[in-house]
């Protein structure tokens, strides 16, 4: 399988290719006022504005910084329903992929129930690389602001 692999702060994490649209360079974004602290704003994809998700913001708690090496990764997220919402996740030092069999991907052995987007690790020269699971990355709520899921009761 082919990953992605960028940072975190000071860690890797991967993405399968597959679930990568394309990679985009750090663009103009429009800031939502009041909007959570995830939500880094939205960007114009090809006519159409698009959410995006600071990957370092929803786990540190920290935006990431503008560098070169910081892009959007665009990415669809699938509801439950099946229906696909293409978002963009911002993303540090996104500059290369690795190929590893599934199998090299282990169970972290840690449950980390307030970040249930991180999946399975493998270890790359001596560092270890984390999955990130796109179709656990935003909560509940989260969802329903961006793609107004809640069904309203008559």
């Amino acid at each position: 399988m082919l990953f992605l692999l960028f940072q975190i702060g000071e860690d890797r994490y991967a993405l399968e290719a597959r679930q990568v649209l394309e990679v985009l360079p750090l663009v103009r974004l429009k800031r939502i006022p009041r909007a959570p602290s995830s939500v880094a704003g939205m960007f114009d994809y090809h006519g159409t504005s698009m959410p995006l998700i600071d990957l370092t913001e929803l786990a540190l708690g920290k935006p990431s910084p503008a560098k070169m090496s910081t892009r959007i990764i665009l990415t669809n997220y699938v509801l439950e329903s099946g229906k696909k919402h293409l978002i963009g996740l911002l993303a540090e030092q996104v500059m290369e992929t690795i190929e590893r069999p599934e199998s090299d991907f282990l169970d972290s052995g840690v449950a980390a129930t307030d970040s249930p987007y991180l999946g399975s690790v493998a270890v790359e020269n001596g560092r270890i690389i984390q999955r990130i699971e796109v179709s656990r990355l935003l909560p509940q709520s989260l969802r329903e602001q961006l793609f107004c899921t809640r069904v309203e009761s008559v």
